[in-house]
């Protein structure tokens, strides 16, 4: 395999303290507005799920956007902790092609997920994962192969209530090893 170097200016990059102050920022939001969110907002959040890397950049995936509130309820019902989930005023579905990325769809789209997640925030948009779920039950309302892998179904709208606090984390003595 060839590498290419290339030099990029440090003005084309993120300043990496004010990155790391964004990640640590990020919050999980439960409460929405009801207010739609713009299609140019949707559409940069579908495009950094777009531009998520992938195992051999084969983007098996699929983002289903759905905005018609009687589904947003029925899938709503489908997630076990996240009923909160039926006051976004959209949702993302984040399928994964099984078939065409057997070892890594799970990996995938998880990385998808998160770049969506981190435009939505940058947009002063909030999200929930959603982890329990009834994946059958949703992949039947959003007419989605039972073959296929439904990652999750994450809500986005604008704040409702103010930021929470940050969550306490581990040290990263408690979680790191340095092998040398």
């Amino acid at each position: 395999m060839n590498c290419i170097i290339i030099n990029m200016k440090v003005s084309e990059m993120i300043e990496p303290k004010k990155f790391l102050e964004f990640l640590k920022d990020r919050r999980t939001i439960r409460c929405f507005k009801d207010e739609m969110i713009s299609d140019k907002e949707i559409q940069m959040i579908l495009e950094a799920g777009q531009w998520a890397p992938s195992s051999s950049n084969r983007q098996a995936w699929e983002f289903i956007v759905v905005k018609n509130k009687k589904m947003i309820k029925e899938l709503s019902n489908t997630a076990i902790y996240g009923k909160f989930v039926r006051e976004a005023p959209i949702l993302i579905a984040i399928i994964g092609f099984v078939h065409d990325n057997p070892n890594w769809y799970i990996q995938d789209t998880s990385v998808a997920s998160m770049n969506m997640m981190l435009m939505a925030w940058a947009l002063g948009i909030g999200t929930c994962w959603i982890g329990s779920m009834d994946r059958t039950e949703a992949k039947e309302i959003l007419g989605v192969h039972q073959d296929n892998f439904l990652l999750t179904i994450l809500p986005f709208g604008y704040l409702r209530k103010e930021k929470p606090s940050p969550p306490g984390r581990k040290s990263l003595d408690d979680i790191t090893k340095v092998i040398e």
